[in-house]
């Protein structure tokens, strides 16, 4: 087991190289957060220089007085103009010119010439070396966006690369179970290696085709930065295959030896093999990986929203929220309850469920089982907890979605994605609360005054992250909403990380500067691999989608002759759930986007209607077998040794509580949100 795996709030990196490959990536990701501030902070330069000085877009502080005469005597030019005419014994049509037509042009370009000596005159005026500073100021962060458009992508290139170089160094590549001896070691690096290796194949195909067609040598300079990405990953997979940990302990291969491979690797053989055998496409496999490259922004806002998790992990703010309901004395299922409708709403802020577990996940496990929770209650709960609220606003998944179709809004999908969390938040209390019993909270006497008690610790954060939030609108005009949170929450979290890193909560002797450089680093170091780890699984997740994308299964499952939405839903339902199984989020919205979504809508499905049931089939998808992602990432969190030992005793349904209380939830919830607003549009 990683030691990330089993690190609690506010603990420091272990070592070193972490700290330092910690802090490049913390320096990295404050890049790109400048850098997509930098229009925001344009704009505020531009407003704030017209309210100083009046006609600020028109103002020069290096103009020169125009040369046109303003004194010109109309009439004489006239008769000047008339007088130097001579025909042309060439030109048939030639004619002498009419002099009411030269005077009503001198008299237009007299007017022009006053206008621009008034200009001049106005510039003159506010021309002042505070204008030429500002202004220059201006003038160059606007040079600066415009020269550098494409600087997000190569920010974007360098983060994936620190933070998978970092995954695979640490081996944190998320796959069905971790290597149990060196001979699984060897083929989990192994495996690695070829894939890696294949793609550096892929791209140099790739960059074949590119250098015969002319104009695409930006292309190919980002073709040559992948290939050196996924070559350093081989030189890290060899080194790693040689160098066996000491831990690992000698055996051989078994059957179930298959699950230490890393999912990216299995979903790049497929599409790999897709694209040579039957395709013939050699280049597929780079090209669908390159689409991060042109999604640059959308990949390093996931890459923020994971080290916003991480901060939240190195405050104390979790164990504070939930000090809240501790005089309650709540029982277990109740708990359950009170964390699943808790805990949507930051998931909404961290961006998806999978970083919400990573940051919180140990601290939700832990409550529950101080409160007397089964361990299989308590995975279940912790792999759902905030699984519900990707519906919620500002949850990045919706804004990508809206994004890339234009057929639905943020405002329609939050506001209905609202009423489908309460919905399966209350199936869920009623589930637990039926197979768990004992439900009925008990408060002792004062546990309300109790609870108010506790949000006194919670005020200084709640001011805190205010302030920053009205600061950075004041500073630079960005409010807060669903498209400037992966912006603004990280600089939210610093501040929350610098307040926590007071005198109550550091170690003796500790200065608090010393303090917030420490957990900062050990958050971006956490972050680290679990950016690496999940843009990878991203990337091939995508290649994957190619295969949908290429082949004709699109075409057999939607065929022409197919008019019915109701059985279009049903299929839909089904293919939705599965791709939720074996890709990520944003992989998937991607894949739905190009291939399922328009030949649904043109059946007839609702496109606000098509889309929740999109997200709420993925939620189902990444809590289901085979591979029920936000499960392998609670195992992460803690400890494989709980999960085994959570299935040893107790009924089928105890036993395997953490797999079926999620499915019992998420499937009446999806088909419900399926098929019954369907009697209101396709009857």
């Amino acid at each position: 087991m990683n030691w990330r795996a089993m690190t609690a709030t506010g603990v420091r990196t272990l070592y070193p190289m972490h700290r330092l490959h910690g802090m490049i990536l913390l320096l990295l990701l404050l890049a790109t957060l400048l850098l997509g501030m930098g229009n925001s902070l344009h704009s505020r330069l531009l407003w704030v220089g017209e309210q100083v000085w009046p006609n600020y877009y028109l103002l020069n502080p290096d103009a020169t007085e125009p040369t046109c005469n303003l004194f010109m005597d109309i009439d004489k030019e006239v008769e000047r103009r008339v007088q130097a005419y001579k025909p042309d014994p060439d030109d048939l049509f030639s004619s002498p010119p009419d002099p009411q037509a030269i005077r009503q042009s001198l008299k237009s370009n007299l007017a022009l010439c006053e206008q621009r000596h008034l200009q001049f005159a106005e510039n003159q005026k506010h021309a002042t070396w505070a204008l030429g500073v500002y202004k220059a100021v201006e003038q160059g962060l606007a040079d600066f966006l415009l020269d550098n458009i494409d600087l997000t992508k190569f920010l974007f290139i360098g983060m994936f690369a620190l933070a998978a170089a970092i995954a695979a160094m640490d081996a944190d590549h998320i796959a069905l179970r971790l290597p149990r001896n060196r001979a699984e070691w060897r083929l989990s690096q192994g495996v690695q290696f070829v894939i890696n290796g294949l793609m550096v194949l892929s791209l140099n195909a790739y960059m074949g085709r590119l250098a015969q067609s002319p104009g695409s040598e930006a292309n190919i300079v980002l073709q040559y930065a992948w290939a050196g990405v996924f070559g350093l990953f081989m030189i890290i997979n060899a080194f790693r295959f040689v160098y066996v940990p000491e831990r690992m302990r000698a055996g051989s291969l078994a059957l179930a030896s298959g699950l230490v491979v890393p999912l990216y690797c299995t979903m790049g053989f497929i599409a790999m093999s897709y694209f040579f055998f039957v395709d013939g496409y050699s280049s597929g496999l780079a090209i669908y990986f390159g689409m991060m490259s042109n999604l640059s922004s959308m990949f390093i806002n996931i890459g923020l929203y994971v080290l916003v998790g991480m901060m939240l992990k190195q405050t104390r703010v979790p164990e504070l929220l939930l000090n809240l309901v501790k005089p309650f004395n709540l029982p277990a299922p109740l708990l359950a309850s009170v964390i699943i409708f808790a805990t949507a709403f930051p998931t909404a802020f961290t961006g998806a469920s999978g970083i919400f577990i990573l940051a919180v996940g140990g601290v939700v496990y832990d409550e529950l089982r101080r409160a007397g929770a089964g361990r299989q209650l308590s995975l279940a709960t912790t792999a759902m907890s905030g699984s519900l609220g990707v519906v919620l606003n500002p949850c990045l998944l919706i804004v990508v979605v809206a994004a890339l179709n234009k057929e639905v809004t943020t405002t329609e999908m939050y506001g209905w994605g609202f009423w489908v969390f309460i919905m399966s938040a209350t199936l869920f209390s009623f589930v637990v609360c039926k197979t768990e019993g004992n439900w009925r909270p008990r408060p002792a006497p004062g546990a309300f005054r109790a609870a108010v008690m506790e949000l006194r610790p919670l005020l200084p954060y709640a001011l805190t992250a205010t302030a920053v939030i009205l600061a950075i609108w004041a500073i630079l005009g960005l409010q807060f909403n669903e498209y400037s949170a992966p912006l603004i929450l990280p600089l939210v979290m610093l501040a929350l990380v610098a307040l926590d890193a007071g005198r109550n909560s550091r170690d003796e002797g500790q200065s608090r500067t010393s303090a917030f450089f420490s957990r900062s680093t050990a958050a971006a170091s956490d972050s680290a691999v679990h950016i690496g780890a999940l843009l990878a699984l991203i990337g091939f997740s995508i290649c994957l989608g190619g295969i949908l994308e290429r082949s004709d299964i699109v075409h057999a499952l939607f065929p022409e002759d197919l008019t019915s939405p109701w059985i279009a839903m049903l299929v839909i339902v089904v293919m939705l759930t599965v791709i939720g199984m074996v890709m990520d989020p944003f992989g998937a919205v991607i894949l739905v986007s190009a291939t399922i979504a328009q030949p649904a809508l043109q059946i007839g499905i609702d496109p606000l209607h098509f889309w929740i049931v999109c997200l709420v089939a993925f939620e189902l998808g990444y809590l289901s077998p085979p591979v029920a992602l936000n499960h392998l990432l609670t195992r992460q969190v803690v400890g494989e040794t709980e999960v085994v030992a959570a299935e040893r005793t107790g009924t089928f349904w105890h036993r395997y509580e953490r797999l079926l209380l999620p499915l019992v939830v998420m499937i009446p919830t999806l088909l419900l949100v399926a098929f019954v607003p369907m009697l209101f549009y396709a009857l």
